[in-house]
């Protein structure tokens, strides 16, 4: 079973396991979205040794691997452990988040050709102009403008990793996909 925190995350990786040849569920592999970080808990207790004693693996962002890495101690999973610690037990953190990285490594300019092709483009000149964000770079404007429509982020996780070259696959997404 593979944590990670929200749908978009868990229709990235399905859709990067498609684009590999793989079909988790005749694996036997369960992506499964948390609702938040906050909730990783609640999942180790429930599928890790104390619980099903299933095997585990997830996914996090950066801000959020604190949760992970308490999580994973206090359900007795691993001790004092650093990034490293937690890759070795099939948890990996994603640099910013998810989104950073498929802008990283697809570029700006692929994520606005995703993004027009799902009509949802349009507005993005607007949050542009906010004083918050003009001026700011490009690939941060972007982030923050995949977030803000409810259900973009996850209408374009998979599109976006569809669009991805497969020698350009996010380190972290890719990782967590080679373990399970």
């Amino acid at each position: 079973m593979v944590l990670v925190e929200g749908i978009s995350d868990q229709l990235a990786l399905e859709a990067l396991a498609r684009r590999r040849g793989r079909k988790l569920s005749d694996e036997g592999v369960s992506v499964v979205p948390m609702g938040g970080s906050k909730n990783i808990a609640r999942f180790l207790d429930r599928y890790g040794p104390r619980g099903r004693d299933l095997r585990l693996a997830g996914l996090c962002d950066a801000a959020e691997e604190d949760d992970f890495r308490l999580a994973l101690e206090r359900a007795g999973i691993g001790a004092d452990l650093d990034r490293a610690g937690m890759e070795r037990l099939g948890f990996f953190v994603c640099q910013v988040d998810l989104e950073d990285e498929l802008i990283r490594a697809l570029g700006v300019e692929t994520v606005k050709r995703v993004l027009e092709e799902m009509g949802e483009l349009h507005p993005f000149p607007t949050l542009q102009r906010q004083p918050a964000w003009r001026g700011r770079p490009e690939p941060d404007q972007l982030r923050r403008f995949i977030g803000t429509n409810s259900g973009r982020k996850i209408r374009a996780a998979p599109r976006l990793v569809d669009a991805l070259e497969l020698e350009r696959v996010p380190r972290s997404l890719d990782a967590v996909l080679t373990c399970v």
